[in-house]
């Protein structure tokens, strides 16, 4: 009797694996199908982006914040907030569009950088300086001398540059407290773009010099440690570009790296030396970036046809040098980075791509969109009485 029972038993048991086990294998089977026709089929991943994901928004079903017409605002992306300066008040937003703190700021022209939780804003062109560290003043300063840059490392350490002194540029160097560090003075050459190393040891400057019948750009890297205790003996290298080669922006990368990128093409300095990463030779780049991190970014605009051209987006990591590539239909009209995000404007739509070149958030408006200012949590669409805000 009990032989007659547990048979049966056992082959239902067997039965319910085996069941088990193919519906197992049809749904991993199934999943396996689906991201590969997402990865190599655009239709259906523009399908999947817009109907499951929900990664299109539409201007209508965004928030916004209302302003003032006539009145000039200034609005920059950072962190989680929208800032907007206005009539000396800068209000930080929320992506709901509440209004979570405003701060006293006496200044009129703005110019802004941001990393982290950190933002510093300094007059354009006058002498007033504020480090912003979340939603609070970390400190404010005056500086002598016109500031033409700011800018400030993901720890609050700040470099300004200055200009319409006796000198072509000078660079000074706060601390996260608002301590002046140090003055750094160029006397024949002129000061393009400063970086502060992650690890706050180095300042990089790049550097050209049109006073003679050449130009002649360099990247001259400053020891913030040296500086204190031997100022003369503070330079830790000084990389000369090829003649005639025209520098537009320098950026500290993880592991002291710097993106070079000149007016032809990308480099890395690394190891003491200096490569080539990327050359526009022969391709028709529209626009690049390397404000992104541990990654740059070029536009290229190929031909589809006798009167129609697709924009490819080429992602480069810095370490791996493995690209990314990223195609639109149409020409890019601006982009804009930040961090770990790339803003494509294409007209009436943007496009927010991530560096590992897919995409996060499709905005869709009724109307031309005409700037736009991105963090990597939250970006702000600009028209001339209201900004519409978009979580990423």
């Amino acid at each position: 009797m009990k032989d007659y029972w547990e048979e049966p038993i056992e082959k239902k048991m067997n039965a319910k694996k085996i069941i088990i086990s193919v519906v197992v294998s049809i749904l991993i089977v199934g999943i396996i199908v689906l991201v590969a026709l997402y990865i190599t089929n655009k239709e259906f991943r523009n399908w999947i982006d817009i109907q499951v994901f929900r990664k299109q928004i539409s201007q209508d079903k965004v928030a916004t914040i209302e302003l003032d017409e006539g009145q000039t605002s200034n609005t920059y992306a950072f962190n989680k907030y929208i800032g907007i300066l206005n009539k000396n008040k800068f209000s930080f937003y929320d992506t709901t569009g509440v209004e979570q703190e405003c701060l006293d700021i006496q200044i009129t022209n703005p110019l802004f950088h941001s990393a982290n939780r950190f933002l510093v804003i300094g007059e354009s062109s006058g002498k007033k300086i504020y480090l912003i560290e979340d939603k609070q003043i970390a400190w404010e300063s005056q500086v002598e001398g016109s500031i033409s840059q700011v800018y400030v490392n993901k720890n609050g350490y700040v470099a300004v540059v200055l200009s319409e002194t006796s000198y072509k540029s000078v660079i000074q160097l706060f601390d996260p407290d608002g301590n002046a560090l140090f003055k750094k003075y160029l006397s024949s050459t002129m000061a393009i773009d400063v970086s502060i190393s992650n690890d706050n040891k180095y300042l990089a400057i790049a550097e050209v010099d049109t006073s003679g019948t050449i130009v002649q750009s360099n990247v001259r890297v400053i020891s913030i440690e040296k500086v204190k205790t031997d100022p003369t003996n503070s330079e830790e290298n000084n990389y000369k570009s090829e003649q005639n080669k025209l520098i537009v922006n320098i950026e500290y990368q993880d592991k002291n790296k710097i993106i070079c990128m000149y007016t032809d093409m990308v480099n890395i300095i690394e190891n003491g030396q200096e490569t080539v990463l990327f050359e526009n030779k022969d391709k028709k780049i529209t626009a690049q970036s390397i404000n992104l991190h541990n990654n740059f970014v070029t536009i290229q605009e190929e031909s589809s046809g006798i009167f129609s051209a697709n924009s490819v987006v080429n992602i480069i990591d810095i370490d791996t040098k493995n690209t990314k590539n990223y195609t639109v239909e149409t020409s890019i009209k601006e982009i804009y980075t930040k961090g770990d995000i790339i803003a494509l404007n294409l007209g009436t739509e943007v496009e927010f791509i991530n560096t590992g070149g897919w995409l996060v958030k499709r905005y869709v408006a009724s109307q031309e969109v005409t700037n736009v200012t991105v963090s990597d949590n939250i970006v702000g669409i600009i028209y001339r009485d209201k900004v519409e805000i978009i979580s990423l």
